[in-house]
């Protein structure tokens, strides 16, 4: 995706066209300034549209920076379909490493992280562009499930967030190298995790019980 230049973009009509200068502005003014700076009016000159055109569609802020990082994952970690899971998780990890560890992945963790403390909405931003990869991979475990390779009762969100955690451990709190070994180690895991039900709807680790507290249930 094309970011753009950091000065005022020619103007450009309503529709997909705006729609797509918008978020690429977006992501651009992420990249520059970082989210406690970012600004509405700041993405609207970057884009090239009068700042009421960009308020009918997004509200303040954090939709923008929402709705512009979840158009950008869904290119950027498509929703694969190979015939198997475990090359559909590979896939999907693989993907996560490559977006986290490139411009825009990094500017996500600075916003998201870094920024945290201060700005209380970012918790809610991170809610809302994570639930979104989650709505994407989910048809992933449903086909898995469908033909035999994952227990019919695995947990789709617990999966991916597994699958995840190995890659978001490195990226965010060892600060070891994310290499392509990171993503097959994450697909093992993920992979003995959910065959030996510890992903399952209800199961300990599904609902955050620990397994002290399942055994006092």
């Amino acid at each position: 995706m094309e970011l753009g230049s950091s000065g005022p973009a020619r103007p450009v009509g309503r529709g997909l066209k705006a729609q797509a200068a918008v978020r690429a502005a977006t992501l651009a003014e992420l990249l520059d300034r970082g989210y406690a700076e970012l600004t509405v009016e700041g993405v609207a000159q970057r884009a090239g549209v009068h700042k009421t055109t960009l308020y009918r569609r997004w509200k303040d802020r954090e939709s923008l920076v929402v709705d512009a990082l979840s158009e950008h994952f869904a290119t950027d970690i498509p929703t694969p379909d190979t015939g198997a899971v475990e090359t559909d998780l590979l896939a999907l990890a693989r993907a996560l490493v490559r977006s986290m560890t490139g411009p825009v992945g990094r500017a996500v963790q600075t916003a998201m992280y870094s920024d945290a403390g201060r700005l209380p909405e970012i918790a809610e931003a991170k809610r809302r562009v994570f639930a979104d990869r989650f709505r994407r991979a989910e048809p992933v475990v449903a086909r898995a499930i469908e033909r035999g390779e994952l227990p019919a009762d695995t947990d789709p969100v617990e999966l991916i967030k597994t699958l995840a955690a190995p890659i978001y451990f490195r990226l965010l709190v060892s600060a070891d190298p994310v290499e392509e070994g990171a993503a097959e180690q994450a697909v093992r895991i993920t992979l003995a995790a959910a065959r030996a039900g510890a992903l399952a709807r209800g199961s300990a680790a599904a609902d955050g019980t620990t397994e002290a507290e399942a055994g006092q249930a």
